[in-house]
């Protein structure tokens, strides 16, 4: 995977950034966690099937909400939500 397979929209971004602190371009280093974890999301999927990935980035767990458009990864949404934080620690203590 590498940066070229991610777009977003940068007022969306920005607007990300002061609403939670984290950037599109840090939240994408999360589909490069091994541990990743990857779901849909069925509260808003509507026209097109919205997912979250859950990662580490930077020592931190980020939830990530994105979209499929063709071969591009558009992300939609990122942070540091608590539901990512404890489906990442679920899945981590299952695999230890």
């Amino acid at each position: 995977m590498n940066s070229e397979l991610f777009e977003w929209d940068e007022a969306k971004d920005s607007a990300n950034q002061s609403k939670h602190g984290v950037s599109f371009f840090d939240a994408q280093q999360a589909f490069f966690d091994p541990d990743r974890i990857i779901s849909v999301d069925e509260k808003h999927s509507g026209d097109e099937q919205r997912l979250y990935c859950v990662g580490v980035v930077d020592d931190k767990v980020i939830t990530v909400r994105f979209t499929y458009r063709g071969h591009i990864i558009r992300i939609i949404g990122a942070g540091h939500w608590r539901s990512g934080r404890k489906i990442y620690a679920k899945k981590k203590k299952n695999i230890l």
